[in-house]
């Protein structure tokens, strides 16, 4: 997936409407080493005006010999004779000028095709996002809203979408959509070393509305026999099989869930407004500062999120450090849609729930909605930009 660099938002956003769906937006170069490090299918990097240009140079220098398949395009506001000269020393695939988003387009086109001539006659590996729907307490409709964002993010049957989880003892996906599945992840123990598509596939349960359910096993002592190591790898082969994996975890910082948790592209945070749950939130959000994971990709997500608890949005952002991505008010109608198998995205589209984790759905694909332009939602701020700080291409772990 294409990743654009820029400090500033509004440009970044303006470069990200010439990206594909799925588009990257980060507001430093520091930030493009681990998001490389992570995604060794990544064929293009698109480093915006606001960049340095000696900084620019410096990262397609790095990169020539690093990362040779990835492409850099630089746009520039002004291209001349001596920037082209540079940029061609730097091993610079294309520059481009700012005003010219269709050139953007096509520089990004050609890196792609490039990639594919590089990659072989074998055909480029698709590599879906991998995407978490976790809490650290449970009780505050964590399942629902990962039922829900999974049916947004599949859009009728726009995008290929698997919704897998990872509750083991206790999920709850499957009742959830009124599916009753013959095979679960528990199916898939002992095949840890050969785990590949062929062998998934047919443990997968079909739900009517575009999406894949890898169920959570129907007994609580199946979890015992379920491995970190095939945690991994199903959420990997997934991965290279649809568009979206969307998981739901445990409420619990167990050995599975930090393995699951380890594997994911974007976090979402689901918490109500109550002072037990956001004091919980808070620590894992420390934990998981601690171990690394989903560092500036979290959206945090609140549920019942009504007026009358005393608790603002405004308040929640200060205690939590983290902006609010979705909002979802207390509804009897999410209760019925549920007790009736249709979840409220699927029953009631329209329905102001639904158009909150339609926006979150957006915010993930990198999409527009309603006519807006996609938001740069995976920038950090500087504080976590220093954080992350120490030199192109050092691993933070």
């Amino acid at each position: 997936m294409p990743v654009v660099v820029d400090p500033d938002s509004a440009t970044l956003s303006e470069l990200l409407t010439a990206l594909p769906p799925g588009g990257h937006g980060m507001d430093s170069t520091e930030r493009l080493s681990s998001w490389l490090d992570n995604r060794p299918d990544e064929y293009v990097a698109v480093l915006g005006p606001g960049v340095d240009f000696a900084i620019a140079l410096e990262v397609c220098e790095t990169l020539r010999f690093t990362r040779p398949t990835v492409s850099v395009v630089i746009v520039r506001d002004k291209v001349d004779t001596d920037v082209l000269t540079k940029a061609m020393h730097a091993g610079v695939r294309d520059v481009v000028p700012t005003a010219d988003l269709a050139a953007v387009s096509g520089a990004v086109e050609r890196a792609y095709q490039l990639w594919i001539a590089l990659r072989g006659p074998g055909g480029v590996a698709r590599q879906g996002r991998i995407v978490a729907c976790f809490s650290p307490k449970g009780g505050v409709g964590k399942t629902t809203a990962a039922v829900n964002l999974a049916l947004a993010l599949a859009d009728r049957g726009a995008r290929q979408v698997c919704l897998v989880d990872l509750d083991l003892a206790f999920g709850d996906v499957a009742i959830t959509l009124q599916l009753f599945p013959s095979h679960s992840i528990e199916h898939a123990v002992g095949s840890e070393d050969s785990l590949d598509f062929h062998l998934l596939e047919p443990i997968l349960t079909r739900h009517e509305d575009s999406l894949m359910v890898l169920a959570a096993p129907s007994t609580p002592d199946a979890r015992d026999r379920i491995s970190p190591t095939l945690i991994a790898r199903t959420l990997r082969t997934l991965a290279e099989n649809f568009d979206f994996v969307v998981v739901d975890t445990a409420p619990a910082f167990d050995e599975l869930t930090l393995t699951a948790l380890d594997e994911v592209d974007e976090c979402v945070m689901v918490a109500t407004l109550d002072v037990p749950t956001l004091k919980n939130v808070k620590v894992a959000l420390e934990t998981m500062d601690a171990l690394g994971i989903a560092q500036g990709h979290r959206h945090l997500l609140l549920n019942r999120a009504d007026d009358e608890v005393g608790i603002g949005a405004e308040k929640v952002e200060a205690i939590l450090g983290l902006k609010i991505a979705a909002q979802v008010a207390t509804a009897v109608e999410i209760a019925a849609a549920t007790n009736a198998g249709r979840p409220i995205v699927a029953a009631r589209p329209d329905h102001a729930s639904s158009l909150q984790f339609q926006h979150l759905a957006a915010r993930l694909a990198g999409v527009a909605v309603s006519g807006e332009r996609p938001s740069p939602a995976r920038t950090t701020t500087p504080e976590e930009s220093r954080e992350e700080r120490g030199g192109f291409f050092r691993r933070r772990r």
